[in-house]
């Protein structure tokens, strides 16, 4: 697919060097009947693809830049303009190459990433170390990572420590200690130390090759502005139609009428918009900020109400247990070793922090016989035909568990303190409650500011959790409006009722449990997805690491490429009025318009075409 393009490049760039050169030899020359000769022949080839273009648009009920080039082409033929015809077929594929040049930018930037695969693996085969080719690499082989190589891989450290640079996902150097039972994914860089890695997942599976993919489907989205540009132009090319055939009508001045063509004609406008939203969509990546399309990148700079599940968002998402409270005779360690059991097979943070208690308590936990797990109130799980109930007050009661008043007084306790309780229960009976808590992600107050100041008018905090819990977050960081004890359905209804069309909602979740309200959202954002499928495929835009200030980053960079695109436009306008001005006051003929046009055209595009220089200070200004 690549060298296609590359080869379409090069036929495009070598019917524009053939123009260049007929039409300098036409100058030098004008009396030449040889160079007459190639300047009608390379100008009528070169007209052939815009007539194709254009009566294949017609055909999808479509009005297209390249029919109002047609239009012109068709007026100079007949009229026998032939310099007009050869500098209308450079405007077009000149505008091509630059569009085919977006193109290739856009792959280079993913080869790149692709190039950051090693092509030879390491592996653990009983007692020996072979090296396999990347390609023939399986689930399930142990990979050696020494110090200095990339991690072919996503999987999980079985042995060693290494310091890990993420960069090449998350967009952040910063190196990341990897211990045993760490996840680690391909394309990052083991600076130091040694790893043996189970690998988990591989090839197109892993965590690279899912963002390769997601940043060439963005470039087929269909951009907002880019549709607004067309039905711009849709009406443009009309009225200008309309106008030359007035014009000939009053003036019955045909090369009056080619020259407004000539000058009108929107090419570069077609190619510049897009060109500057999948520059940005390409920076974004490596900023570690994965946005679907560009259609989600100008969403984001329409968003005025932006919605965020607390845990894992707002919070570290790192809970831990702080308090162990028995309402019997069972000992700290018997009330963790139950809970472990109930919450082994679950993914969600308070489950991991109670596997991590009974890890510092020694306790080895088993999987339990049958486990289902109520979304938003806790788990159920049997074990040795023991019946095990970790959660809310919620799942105890739905479960016919009696409560007395001094086990209510001690959750309302905790619950007033700003614990997270989960509850154990076995057999009928309440045991105990296990308190947690978590902390606030460092600076988040001063980025829900920032959002505030970039013109996010309200934001929601959402969260499962009761209300003292949330009021305390809630006052912490900044937030005026908060709901507590939500599930994950009553979070969507809550993003179902404040869908407008006037408005956009963008909402902030982890991409698992929060999933189907991102997908109902404008735009949905997940946080810290790397190595999640679901987190990935549930999100419009997908930030790689734990970072809750990229989303006010992803809005600013929106905002500096709409700024760029309507710059294109203000531009495109002026030059325009500029060139009718000189046709009008009989300053520039049939020639002149279509040199003005030729040379014109490339301002817009090269504005658009600095974003891929731009360094991210650049982009993402100081608000």
């Amino acid at each position: 697919m690549f060298s296609k393009k590359i080869d379409f490049f090069k036929v495009n760039f070598g019917i524009a060097a053939g123009l260049i050169l007929v039409l300098i030899l036409n100058y030098f020359f004008p009396v030449s009947r040889i160079i007459d000769s190639l300047l009608i022949m390379i100008g009528v080839l070169a007209t052939i693809p815009i007539f194709i273009s254009s009566i294949k648009a017609l055909k999808e009920k479509k009005i297209s830049v390249d029919l109002l080039a047609a239009i012109a082409l068709l007026v100079s033929l007949l009229n026998q303009e032939w310099t007009s015809v050869a500098f209308i077929n450079l405007m077009i594929t000149s505008a091509r190459i630059f569009g085919l040049y977006t193109e290739n930018k856009a792959r280079l930037a993913i080869e790149s990433l692709l190039k950051l695969k090693p092509k030879t693996v390491k592996i653990k085969f009983k007692n020996t170390i072979i090296e396999k080719d990347l390609e023939l690499v399986q689930k399930g082989d142990v990979v050696i990572i020494e110090q200095g190589e990339r991690i072919p891989v996503d999987g999980k450290v079985i042995s060693g420590m290494a310091s890990i640079d993420q960069s090449s996902l998350t967009g952040e150097s910063i190196p990341i200690s990897k211990n045993k039972g760490d996840k680690v994914f391909s394309s990052t860089l083991n600076i130091n130390g040694s790893l043996v890695v189970l690998a988990e997942k591989v090839g197109k599976d892993t965590a690279l090759e899912k963002i390769i993919k997601l940043v060439e489907n963005a470039q087929n989205d269909k951009v907002l502005i880019k549709t607004i540009s067309e039905r711009f132009a849709s009406w443009y090319i009309l009225i200008t139609f309309v106008g030359a055939i007035l014009i000939f009508v009053f003036s019955k001045n045909i090369n009056l009428v080619l020259s407004v063509l000539l000058v009108t004609c929107a090419d570069d406008i077609a190619v510049a918009t897009p060109l500057a939203f999948w520059a940005a969509i390409g920076h974004a990546a490596k900023r570690g900020i994965i946005i679907k399309g560009a259609s989600f990148l100008e969403g984001l700079t329409k968003v005025k109400m932006l919605i965020v599940d607390k845990t894992g968002t707002l919070t570290r998402g790192k809970i831990k247990v702080i308090h162990i409270v028995s309402f019997d005779k069972s000992s700290p360690e018997e009330l963790i070793k139950l809970a472990a059991i109930a919450e082994s097979v679950s993914e969600h943070p308070v489950a991991k922090a109670i596997i991590n208690q009974a890890d510092l308590f020694g306790i080895k936990v088993e999987a339990p016989n049958e486990f289902r797990e109520i979304m938003g109130k806790g788990v159920v799980a049997e074990n040795i035909n023991r019946k095990i109930i970790t959660g809310n007050l919620l799942l105890i009661r739905d479960q016919k568990i009696k409560v007395n008043n001094y086990q209510l007084k001690r959750i309302d306790e905790f619950e007033r303190d700003g614990h997270n309780i989960v509850l154990v229960a076995s057999d009928d009976k309440l045991l105990g409650l296990i308190a947690l808590g978590d902390g606030l992600r460092y600076g988040i107050k001063k980025t829900v500011e920032r959002l505030k100041n970039i013109g996010i008018d309200r934001i929601v905090m959402l969260t499962g959790d009761n209300f003292e819990v949330a009021q305390r977050v809630a006052r912490e960081i900044g937030i005026s409006e908060f709901h507590a004890n939500f599930l994950p359905k009553d979070k969507l209804e809550f993003v179902k009722q404040h869908l407008t069309k006037k408005n956009k909602i963008a909402m902030v979740g982890d991409g698992v449990n929060d999933a189907a309200a991102l997908a109902l959202a404008d735009v949905g954002i997940a946080m810290g997805v790397i190595g999640s499928d679901t987190a990935i495929e549930a999100a419009d835009v997908a930030l790689m690491n734990d970072d809750f200030n990229k989303i006010a980053e992803s809005i600013l960079i929106g905002k500096f490429v709409l700024k760029v695109a309507m710059e294109n436009f203000i531009i495109w306008g002026t030059v325009n009025i500029l060139g009718l001005i000189l046709v009008f006051t009989k300053t520039i003929g049939p020639e002149g318009a279509a040199a003005y046009n030729f040379f014109t055209d490339f301002l817009p595009l090269i504005n658009s075409v600095r974003l891929f220089k731009y360094h991210h200070r650049q982009l993402n200004p100081k608000d």
